[in-house]
């Protein structure tokens, strides 16, 4: 099973760090679908917590910089904003139904596609430009800043929290709030 804390990944260059994350997105998916029923919500959990911060690194300091970086920038993070306000919605509803939800499995195909359709929109339209546009020196930069902002990301999905200042300004509160719900979680699981 794919184990990983994001902000724990080797790569410096922002790109190779978000492509990298894509390809364990991908495994965590295959472990969700492929794990035993009673170890299903463990798979589930860490893809959870991987979407979450993932999402929310890219929101606080990728997005933001490919806007004004890019010609076109805000069209581009305008529709991979509506593409992750759609799959956070879901992933919500998921992470609140558990996986014993008789539409679970239903319900993590249609997220896997979206989410890898996001990945692959976001890997041409997004980080193709961003490398055309930046020196390897800013990328790692960029890279420092998405490790940094996802160490202190929330771990559950926030629909509705896509952007820069609404991370800055709500990120830190819900964060903490979903770190202490999950340590209560894993506290009560083992007793």
């Amino acid at each position: 099973m794919t184990k990983t804390a994001p902000e724990r990944m080797q790569e410096t260059d922002v790109i190779e760090l978000l492509i990298a994350q894509h390809g364990v997105i991908r495994n965590m998916f295959d472990d969700v679908e492929q794990a035993a029923p009673d170890k299903r919500k463990e798979a589930f959990t860490r893809l959870v917590r991987m979407l979450a911060v993932h999402e929310t690194a890219e929101e606080e300091i990728l997005h933001p910089f490919a806007r004004t970086a890019m010609d076109g920038g805000s069209a581009v993070v305008d529709d991979r904003l509506q593409e992750e306000n759609e799959a956070k919605q879901l992933l919500q509803q998921m992470d609140q139904a558990g996986v014993d939800a008789p539409d679970f499995m239903e319900n993590l195909q249609v997220l896997r596609a979206a989410v890898e359709a996001h990945a692959r929109a976001e890997e041409r339209y997004e980080f193709s430009k961003i490398i055309q546009h930046t020196s390897e020196a800013q990328r790692r930069a960029l890279g420092a800043g998405v490790k940094a902002a996802e160490a202190m990301a929330p771990t559950h999905p926030h629909p509705g929290v896509e952007s820069a200042t609404k991370n800055v300004l709500m990120g830190t509160p819900m964060a903490m709030m979903d770190r202490v719900k999950d340590v209560i979680r894993k506290a009560m699981k083992k007793d």
